[in-house]
């Protein structure tokens, strides 16, 4: 069964859209190996820019889209469920089909892939209702 972004919009934490995405797999291995270049040409492309844009701007720049988790550094764009070289070669929709797309963090995206949260530093509590304490540590 495919994971969809509509699918995981559905999960309001980050803790449980982080389980969602998760794969517990090394970055690139199983995507790309040594044809690392056909995806510097795919993120290279008008098309990918364009969509990675219109992603960016449908999760607010925010972190799994979660609205108190605006990303400053580093914004990486996460495909739900991944793409592989024949996907590109072909040009399978998947590719830029914005509901297989989701903002990440540099660091929430290699830790989906390693399916390890404790790579992704400081993560802060999820908010609660009528807390008004946001740097109590909970």
């Amino acid at each position: 069964m495919a994971r969809t972004y509509r699918e995981m919009l559905q999960l309001k934490t980050f803790g449980e859209r982080f389980e969602y995405l998760k794969l517990s797999s090394s970055v690139g291995v199983s995507t790309f190996g040594f044809e690392r270049y056909l995806n510097q040409i795919l993120y290279q492309s008008k098309r990918w820019k364009q969509v990675r844009r219109d992603a960016i701007v449908r999760d607010g720049a925010c972190d799994l889209g979660i609205e108190d988790r605006e990303i400053i550094d580093r914004i990486t764009i996460h495909h739900i469920e991944p793409i592989t070289i024949e996907d590109i070669e072909i040009g399978r929709p998947c590719v830029f089909d914005l509901n297989n797309l989701i903002t990440t963090a540099y660091e929430t995206h290699n830790a989906i892939h390693y399916g390890d949260i404790s790579l992704i530093p400081h993560l802060p509590p999820e908010r609660k209702k009528g807390d008004t304490c946001p740097w109590r540590v909970f």
